[in-house]
């Protein structure tokens, strides 16, 4: 129970590594709120997670949502203790087949998005004493990698708002962190029914020769979410089997 009586507010919680995020949080017995623009799968998984957890739609892009969000959680919760940025868009292109429309649609939601949570619910973690934001950025917002300039220059600009904002927080007792994820297996380009030659040449390029769990990215989570990392703030925490290496 290492995020008790916490107040979790996760963005992307209805499905893929949200959902597993959400259930871990719930497990250890965090009061969860859980936004998501796939409004059905979000009620369901709500339902399923029982009474600390509750469930509102949003579109993270939109200032007035975030600030809707944050009202709710302030009437329903007293506050929030703890900010998970998780929603976002993955895209994958050469440079040349992607558009500048991709680039801001994909900016506005990874990159703004983010930075409007922030802004909105650091205010209530101030009135509570403190907390905790973990921002999801990628092993791709880490190094170059080929056909994802667009959604990687994303994740290296949550690793830098990470950064900046971790700085400016700190005198409010505010750490502010950065998960970057590997190859996660049930996740992204491997979910549902997937190309075996790619999975089998993504494996053989880690080092550890295993994908990330879902689970063990939860984990990392929990760690930063909860006290055991009371001294930890400004981080780029990799879990990716050695690739970065």
């Amino acid at each position: 129970m290492r995020l008790q009586d916490k107040v979790v507010l996760l963005t992307g919680a209805a499905s893929g590594m949200g959902e597993c995020h959400a259930r871990r949080i719930v497990a250890e017995g965090g009061q969860l709120l859980m936004t998501d623009i796939a409004e059905a799968a979000g009620q369901a998984l709500a339902a399923k997670l029982g009474e600390r957890a509750l469930f509102v739609t949003q579109d993270i892009a939109d200032e007035a949502q975030w600030q809707r969000v944050a009202e709710l959680a302030s009437e329903r919760f007293g506050g929030v203790d703890v900010l998970v940025n998780n929603a976002g868009i993955l895209t994958k292109g050469a440079i040349g087949d992607e558009s500048p429309e991709t680039l801001r649609k994909v900016l506005d939601v990874n990159v703004v998005g983010t930075w409007m949570g922030i802004r909105a619910i650091s205010p209530l973690m101030i009135a509570r004493g403190g907390g905790s934001i973990v921002n999801i950025s990628s092993q791709v917002g880490y190094r170059g990698w080929t056909d994802y300039s667009v959604y990687g220059c994303s994740k290296w600009a949550i690793r830098g708002l990470t950064k900046h904002l971790a700085l400016e927080l700190a005198s409010h007792n505010i750490r502010v962190n950065a998960i970057l994820p590997g190859a996660v297996d049930e996740t992204g380009l491997f979910s549902g029914r997937v190309d075996e030659t790619l999975r089998t040449k993504v494996q053989e390029s880690i080092p550890l020769g295993r994908f990330v769990t879902r689970e063990q990215v939860s984990s990392l989570l929990v760690f930063l979410a909860s006290d055991e990392s009371g001294s930890t703030t400004g981080t780029d925490n990799l879990i990716d089997g050695g690739v970065s290496i």
